[in-house]
């Protein structure tokens, strides 16, 4: 699953400090715009307790978490759409992203400058989100006359399904909706998604708070309202800060249980923007248990066990013949694969058994 999801945000919003912390990869930070200039790619481990659960259970040589990945985009500024700051090289990077990582800053700072002069999230956010509106509305614009001709014209069955989905994104984006607000049947879905709309695209809202407020992030007034529009646009919003994030992915783990003891939080916030992240493009995971390795591995939500296998091998997809299956919460309760068995808990899938997250999964095959 070679997914990416991209952090945007305006100038020193934390951007960057949040990818450091999220990657340790060392992404470039300065106190001034554009420090980013080309996007950093990192990879990151996905935090799930239910692996080492697993291995407690059913030992192996080696434990393999899943990995995701996440891009650090440039900062946006304003009149990006139009080529303000290097606007159209950044739109182009998110075009290439699967998802979006809104950063917002939600803390004060007379040190940190930011690009407006003042701290004020939601016009921050509108910023953002008006430029991907823009830039999906020039999209359009470009495609809509050549494409009406043709339909019009040709009766080409193709461009009269394009022509009627442009009719309809048209509208929306003028009012100053984005293409998401919208529902599209399977078909519908196809043509959008071969048109790459920045505003098609997934969105999660993160709040960079200050350290005071890790522990209750609702208790900022800024956090508050980012929430609040997030609530409207169907998206989903995480408080951390980003900084304290980073300083928290240097500790040894003994210091960093006894920070986030201190600090009243039972993990980083990090661990879940990655599983926030992770499940917005729909990805779950399935586990192999036992033997040389036990691992998790990502999948997409809606796929069929054969499918599934050929995540592992293409053999596997190929020569698929049932999935022995076992639900993690059953593992968990009943403390060992041979009680999961005695219990009748252990299923044979087949061909149409689409797989859940969690499963615990042993294909049988042959080629």
């Amino acid at each position: 699953m070679s997914l990416t999801a991209g952090i945007v945000g305006l100038p020193n919003v934390g951007k960057s400090t949040l990818f450091n912390a999220i990657t340790k990869a060392g992404a470039e930070m300065a106190n001034y715009p554009f420090a980013t200039i080309e996007p950093n790619v990192g990879v990151v481990e996905v935090p799930d307790s239910r692996l080492a659960r697993i291995q407690e259970i059913e030992p192996a040589d080696k434990v393999v978490p899943t990995t995701f990945e996440f891009t650090d985009i440039a900062g946006i500024v304003k009149g990006a759409s139009k080529g303000e700051g290097l606007g159209n090289k950044f739109l182009e990077n998110i075009r290439q992203t699967d998802a979006i990582i809104e950063v917002v800053r939600a803390f004060e700072d007379s040190e940190i400058t930011h690009v407006t002069g003042k701290v004020d999230p939601i016009a921050d956010i509108e910023t953002i989100n008006t430029e991907l509106i823009i830039a999906d509305m020039e999209q359009i614009d470009k495609r809509y006359s050549k494409i009406e001709k043709a339909a019009v014209n040709s009766k080409d069955k193709a461009a009269i399904a394009e022509y009627n989905v442009l009719k309809k994104i048209k509208p929306v984006l003028e009012a100053g909706k984005p293409v998401r607000s919208l529902q599209f049947d399977e078909e519908e879905k196809k043509i959008v998604h071969n048109l790459f709309f920045l505003t098609d695209k997934p969105m999660l809202y993160v709040a960079n708070i200050s350290e005071g407020d890790m522990a209750d992030p609702a208790s900022s007034q800024f956090y508050q309202a980012i929430s609040d529009y997030a609530a409207k646009d169907g998206a989903e919003v995480i408080g951390l800060a980003a900084k304290t994030e980073e300083e928290i992915s240097e500790m040894d783990q003994a210091d960093k249980a006894d920070f986030l003891e201190m600090a009243g939080v039972s993990e980083p916030g990090l661990n879940k923007l990655i599983r926030a992240a992770y499940h917005l493009l729909g990805l779950r995971t399935f586990f192999t248990a036992g033997g040389k390795e036990t691992r998790a591995w990502t999948f997409k939500s809606g796929m069929k066990a054969p499918q599934v296998a050929g995540i592992i091998h293409s053999d596997f997809e190929r020569g698929f013949i049932r999935a022995e299956t076992i639900s993690f919460p059953d593992l968990d309760k009943l403390g060992s694969v041979a009680a999961v068995k005695a219990a009748g808990k252990l299923r044979s899938e087949g061909k149409e058994y689409l797989v859940q997250d969690g499963d615990i999964i042993n294909f049988r095959f042959n080629v």
